[in-house]
Parts: structure tokens; sequence; C-alpha cells
């Protein structure tokens, strides 16, 4: 390679000399090499510094002649091509020649940002938020092998020391604007998964979650538990609390392995299930059993505390449960919790 390198430095036929250049970029392609390696040849084919950069990552390459990579700061680019890919801009390859460009210098970037997109193309990382949803779905199955599950996270852009946490979404906004509103700066990526949205991530910001947004979240960890765990969190998110932390769960996510018909059948919940009638029964209901105050839920339902007191007599006596006692207060936080998982 270095040899050929050597042989186009002296080449007098424009022509000729863009031909050598194709071949060599094709038998780079055929090598399968990186792009710190497309760099490095690239560089000591035009004999200047050689640099690649990937939008996305803000990621920046650059490789010296000597094949060592380039001192800082780097020098005003001679000559710059966009890496597109389907149509995209996913980045920018650049020489840094100090005397006037050479004739082959547009030859040789067309020929590296080509070679540059392949690579991002087969090893990834995507160049969008929004992700393949069958290699979303091979991170996140139980019944993924491991060699399958490492090559799809290295395909979605996430390193194999990377830790991943999973979110499930329900959301009327766009996957791919949620993703980057919740992990800004690290890999993220999104895809619709059996009629939940799927975020896969390095950290989940939680409070960056926009209005609207329902959300559970899992540990980070094994991508397949965390899906799981995310998917159970989803299930107790509410308008009131709309994104759950799987481990703040606790006890509370035994519920959601209840059979559905257990739910269903059980006297507390099925006078939940009449309440439900009465939204502004529920909603004094809902926010007595999130505060377990009168005062704090007369505050939040803007009422007066005698107007809420007077509510919750009737409630607990529709209910049949005793909310000014705490053995009733834990029955009605229960049969609310396991009426609102049969809507799931």
């Amino acid at each position: 390679m270095e040899a050929l390198a050597q042989r186009l430095s002296h080449l007098d036929s424009h022509v000729e000399g863009a031909l050598r250049v194709v071949m060599f970029y094709d038998t780079l392609m055929r090598r399968r090499v990186d792009l710190p390696a497309l760099a490095r040849a690239s560089a000591n084919l035009a004999e200047c510094v050689a640099g690649i950069r990937l939008h996305d990552k803000g990621k920046v390459i650059r490789y010296a002649p000597d094949g060592r990579p380039a001192p800082e700061p780097a020098k005003p680019a001679s000559t710059t091509v966009p890496i597109t890919l389907d149509g995209e801009e996913i980045g920018t390859v650049w020489l840094e020649r100090a005397a006037t460009p050479s004739s082959l210098d547009d030859v040789v970037l067309d020929r590296l940002a080509i070679a540059s997109a392949a690579v991002v193309e087969r090893y990834g990382p995507a160049r969008t938020t929004m992700a393949d949803p069958a290699l979303v779905e091979l991170v996140i199955s139980a019944d993924s092998d491991e060699a399958g599950r490492n090559r799809a996270l290295r395909l979605l852009g996430f390193a194999a020391d990377q830790p991943v946490r999973v979110a499930a979404v329900r959301s009327e906004l766009p996957l791919d604007r949620v993703g980057g509103l919740v992990c800004p700066a690290g890999p993220v990526k999104a895809a619709p998964l059996d009629g939940v949205g799927v975020i896969l991530a390095t950290t989940l910001d939680a409070e960056r979650f926009p209005a609207g947004v329902h959300a559970g979240i899992g540990a980070t960890g094994s991508p397949e538990l965390s899906w799981c765990q995310a998917r159970t969190a989803l299930r107790f998110a509410t308008g009131r609390q709309p994104v759950v932390h799987h481990h703040e769960l606790g006890s509370l996510a035994l519920l959601a392995e209840v059979r559905r018909d257990a739910l269903r059948g059980n006297a507390d919940v099925v006078a939940i299930a009449r309440l439900a009638g009465s939204p502004d029964d529920l909603e004094t209901l809902d926010t007595y059993c999130a505060t377990g105050s009168l005062r704090q839920a007369s505050e939040r339902l803007h009422l007066h505390h005698s107007s809420v007191a007077r509510r919750l007599e009737r409630i607990g006596q529709a209910l049949g449960i005793e909310l000014t006692e705490p053995a009733g207060l834990t029955r009605a936080r229960l049969a609310l919790t396991a009426w609102r998982l049969l809507d799931d």
C-alpha cells in the first residue's frame, strides 16, 4: 500500500492518477478498515494531514503523513468534501495542505468520503436517533444470544463496554425528538416496537422527558432485563407521575405480576372501577392517596379542607374503606394502582 502511495505521488497523468486513487480506496474498502485507518492511509497518500469528522458525535480523526495522530491545533482545511449516506450529510473529510492543493486532492477526498460512508453504514454508529426496529428488538429480546445482542449494539453505535439503559415510552411526539431530549450528549437510539416506543441510551435524564410523555425506565445493565423493567414501570405511569423508575416501585412491582382476571375480580378494584364514573371523586382519591394528608390534598385540589373531607367520607362509604385509617389508605392505594394496571 505504501509502495502504491509512493508511485501515485510521481504520476504525471491526471487520469491515470485518478484511476490509481480509485484502486487505492477499493483496496482499503475490501480490507474493511476502520475510520482511523482510512484517515491514516489518506494522509500517507496525500502527503499531508487528512481528517474525518462525523456530525452526530462531533468525533474528529486527524492523521499526519507519518502515520501518527496529527498535532493540535489543526491547520485550516485546504480542501473539504461532505460525507453523505442515503442522501443525508453525516460528516466531512478534508486535507490540510500548506501548499497549493494537488490536482488529485478532489479525487482523494471524493473516495475518502465514499469509503467513510461505507464504514459508518457497516459498523455504525447510525447517523440518526431513529434505529432499525429489528436491531432494537435483537438488543432487548430475552431470546437473543449474547453474540447477536453485542453485534446489534455495535451496529447501533454503542461500544461494547458502555452500559445501556432502556426506556419504554408512550408519546404523541416523535421518538427521535424524545430520545434527543433525554440523552442530548451520549449515544441514543429509538424505535417503535409492539405499540410502545423503545429508547436505548447510555444515560437518561428523566427530568428532560417532555410534557405529555409517559415513560418507564429500567436499570442500567442487561438490556433485556432493563426492557422488562421499563415495560413494567410504564404500566405504573400516570398523569400525576408520568415517568417511573422501576427501582422506585419496590414491592409495588409485584402487582404487575398478578393475573388480570385476579385483579379484575378483587372487590376493592371493582369498587374503584365504579368510582371512575365520577372523575372528581377519582381525582380526589388519587390526590389523597398520593399525599396521605387531608390538608395537602386540599392544597393540590385548590379546595377547602372541609370540602375534601366530605368528599373523602362519601368516597370511603362507597368503597367500603375507612380512608382515615392507615390500613384503609393502604387498601385504597393498592386498589387504585391495580385498577390502573388493568388499562394497560
